[in-house]
């Protein structure tokens, strides 16, 4: 036998089956209900990681790291959409959706994370090969060698356009905004570039957990004790507020698993506590609180109410969430009552009460630090949907409150549409005299920053809250 028979035959390179990353896995199957099924991550997720530790597959680093890619990829979709857009060789819109989420995942570890840049293209790659296939990994493959080759501040030099030429435009790439709600918050901003970037930048930030001690049934001393100083922190404003260090869980919280607490971000909190502080002329006995739902402000009312042995009324319109409203008061030392009803077609007598609440539906784009998914989601026709609502509502309060009672219209969307344009029409239309505006700052006793008044904006770069709006209207005739 010679030497070349004797050599063992060339094999071809053998199949690897990939290896599934549950932590990207687990991001992926999050992207993808937010994608399909229209879901909102904070949701989704929760019960995703329960699963996930059940298993024993993840640790709190794991949900740590399953977390930020999630909400980094949702937060700045517009940003790297731009990027992936520049890398490939056809229109986003004719890239497969679950393609498309892989792109973000990967490129979100790529410009927005500390992830070695050679892990981060394995990974991505990895999980496209479970997920989509070998072929399609192949692009994927390519697509995130090119990303690799700027950071992010290279890229964006590349894609968003100059300040100068297209500032709204500019704006929306760099901080992963649509054009339309830069325009949107600019407007009711008012001022100049520093302001409109540090608003949008704070969109981008991770909220900060903020719980609720329930008024009658538990104080921020106590679940300040429970939890130390190192786990939690005062609120910043309201006085029944708790604000959780990074990595700390409401469920775990005996006041939170008993309902005696909450999680509320703190701008709620300010608004009914200002509705309920807001001075009357004649009784205050009956509160109604008229789009309840879920249950947040309904709860702390409650238990402000039944401190002056008040009764509260809380109404929502859809069952299920009415249903969520009385699980939030169950519990309230004082009187209340819960009733699914139609706000615009109420069930009770016009002059029934002395405080009136009204939360009502909005674009949420005060929220979009907590629902990032949503600024993609809204349209500006969307406006127009919830316009003749917004005012019905707001005519249905004034009707309902006695002469000399106070009515709080509230909206987490600072958009101006959703705020002062609806107040502006409804006194117009309820006639004049018969309401006026009362001035709501100092009802915020500490607060910052609050503007000429007589309504009060809150904002997340300047007080670390959600967007909420309040306008007070005192009944008159």
């Amino acid at each position: 036998m010679n030497e070349q028979s004797r050599r063992p035959r060339q094999q071809g390179k053998p199949y690897r089956r990939p290896k599934k990353d549950p932590v990207r896995m687990l991001a992926f199957d999050a992207l993808r209900a937010v994608d399909e099924r229209d879901a909102y991550a904070n949701l989704v997720l929760p019960p995703l990681l329960r699963r996930a530790r059940e298993k024993g597959d993840f640790d709190g680093r794991d949900a740590a790291l399953a977390t930020e890619l999630v909400y980094g990829t949702l937060r700045r979709q517009g940003t790297y959409d731009a990027v992936i857009s520049a890398c490939v060789d056809r229109p986003l819109r004719e890239v497969d959706p679950p393609v498309l989420d892989v792109l973000s995942l990967g490129a979100h570890q790529l410009l927005g994370t500390r992830i070695p840049t050679h892990a981060a293209v394995s990974a991505s790659v990895e999980l496209a090969r479970v997920v989509l296939g070998d072929g399609r990994a192949k692009f994927v493959n390519a697509v995130l060698r090119k990303i690799a080759q700027h950071d992010l501040d290279g890229w964006i030099e590349q894609v968003a356009p100059p300040y100068d030429e297209d500032p709204e435009d500019h704006l929306a790439v760099v901080h992963s905004h649509p054009r339309w709600i830069v325009s949107a918050l600019w407007d009711s901003l008012g001022g100049g570039r520093a302001g409109i970037e540090d608003l949008l930048e704070a969109d981008n930030e991770r909220p900060e957990v903020t719980l609720v001690a329930r008024p009658g049934r538990s104080t921020a001393d106590e679940i300040l004790g429970a939890l130390g100083d190192e786990n939690a922190l005062p609120g910043r404003w309201s006085p029944y507020a708790v604000r959780l260090s990074e990595g700390g869980e409401p469920g775990a919280i005996d006041a939170v698993r008993e309902g005696r607490a909450g999680v509320q971000d703190e701008g709620s909190q300010l608004v009914a506590l200002a509705l309920a502080n807001a001075p009357l002329d004649g009784p205050d006995k009956a509160w109604l609180d008229g789009c309840a739902g879920p249950g947040g402000k309904a709860a702390m009312l409650a238990g402000l109410a039944a401190q002056r042995g008040a009764l509260l009324l809380a109404s929502e319109k859809q069952p299920h969430r009415a249903g969520l409203v009385a699980k939030a008061l169950a519990g309230n030392p004082g009187p209340y009552q819960v009733i699914a009803a139609d706000g615009t077609r109420p069930p009770w007598r016009p002059g029934t009460f002395d405080r009136v609440l009204m939360d009502v539906p909005c674009t949420g784009l005060g929220a979009l630090r907590r629902r990032p998914e949503a600024r993609w989601r809204r349209r500006p026709d969307d406006l127009d949907g919830f316009a003749p609502l917004q005012r019905g509502l707001l005519r249905t309060a004034l009707d309902s409150v006695r002469v000399g009672g106070v009515v709080g219209y509230a909206t987490c969307s600072p958009h101006l549409a959703e705020t002062r344009a609806v107040v502006d029409d409804v006194l117009k239309q309820h006639g004049g005299g018969s309401a006026e505006l009362l001035d709501a700052r100092p009802l915020f006793p500490g607060v910052p920053a609050l503007g000429d008044g007589p309504d009060v904006q809150l904002w997340p770069h300047l007080h670390g809250t959600d967007a909420m709006y309040l306008a007070l209207i005192r009944r008159t005739a």
